[in-house]
């Protein structure tokens, strides 16, 4: 059967675009809350887990070690836009544990953000690891590496001692066996692993709680979630999505973008887990369900409901700028 209509785009008054697939929202004991269509698909959540995979990094002593600050530590799970700020950050990282850009193993491209890119090209220069919008995880992963006294070199493949916890920490927090028959390559170099909603939704939850983690991973996690509640900026950017929630709910939530229209979240004061997935990869339409999602679930009074809503219908313009239609979750789900 096909997944459901979870999100729509409309121009005028008419539904132009329907997007499908599947969400789950469960508590950090796996009891499931809300679900819609295939939940125990494999999916790769792609950049949505920077979170766990940025574990090891604080329970290591690696984050101690090298002083790495909360904007850093936020910068080291974001997907960020590029902009200078997210430059210069990655590389003071590096600096902190003795190493240059050239050390990053994420490719290069031109950042997200569009002034950012124009202001590079206006200075006649090319586009570094540095704008690349991994490079915060990455010079995470060289702070690992280095914290751990291993080489860094070649710390993107799946040997390596840095993708080793990193997918230790993902198979425990998820409960999901992380398996290279479904293994694939990520857009940064990294190995990413399919496993279904239902387990990443559980993996969040308990990111939200720490129900089920010892107490270092549970200090870790906590960590993290005040990191980008206090630094929101660093996990996006100028205008993202994630970097508008979380600079209105702030510790309320953490919520996490993933390439080909995934996006996972937690609401820590209830516990819950979130993981979405849209079957066409659209990003747009999982920003919607996201944003409908916190609603329905997390209380907010009048004045933080109208500050949200223009995070769950998402205004398209033309290029005069008149708004032409609108992107939001279907009704019914």
């Amino acid at each position: 059967m096909d997944n459901p209509i979870l999100a729509e785009v409309t121009r005028g008054g008419t539904v132009e675009s329907r997007h499908r697939g599947a969400a789950i929202v469960v508590d950090a004991d796996g009891a499931v809350v809300f679900s819609t269509g295939d939940v125990e698909r494999p999916v790769f959540p792609r950049s949505a887990v920077k979170a766990i995979q940025a574990l090891p990094l604080l329970e290591s002593g690696a984050a101690d070690r090298y002083g790495l600050t909360e904007a850093e530590i936020a910068l080291a799970v974001s997907s960020h836009s590029g902009e200078p700020l997210h430059a210069e950050t990655s590389l003071a990282m590096l600096a902190k544990a003795g190493r240059e850009a050239g050390c990053l193993e994420c490719g290069a491209h031109w950042p997200m953000n569009e002034n950012a890119a124009r202001a590079l090209a206006r200075a006649g220069r090319e586009p570094s690891a540095l704008n690349n919008n991994c490079s915060g995880k990455h010079a995470g992963f060289v702070c690992l590496s280095c914290g751990i006294d291993e080489d860094p070199a070649g710390y993107v493949k799946a040997g390596h001692a840095v993708q080793k916890a990193v997918r230790g920490a993902l198979e425990e927090v998820t409960g999901a066996a992380h398996s290279t028959d479904l293994m694939g390559t990520d857009g940064c170099s990294i190995p990413t692993y399919a496993v279904p909603l239902k387990a990443l939704a559980l993996g969040f939850a308990r990111i939200g709680t720490g129900h089920g983690f010892g107490p270092e991973r549970a200090k870790a996690a906590a960590r993290i979630r005040k990191a980008a509640a206090a630094h929101p900026f660093m996990v996006a950017g100028t205008g993202r999505f994630d970097t508008r929630a979380m600079e209105l709910l702030r510790e309320r939530i953490f919520i996490k973008t993933g390439a080909e229209g995934v996006y996972c979240g937690t609401l820590p004061e209830l516990g819950y887990g979130i993981a979405l997935k849209c079957d066409d990869g659209a990003g747009r339409a999982a920003e919607v369900v996201m944003a409908d999602l916190i609603a329905r679930f997390l209380p907010m009074d009048e004045a933080g409901s109208a500050a949200f809503a223009p995070l769950r219908e998402s205004v398209m313009t033309n290029w005069n700028g008149i708004e032409v239609g609108r992107v939001r979750a279907a009704s019914g789900n």
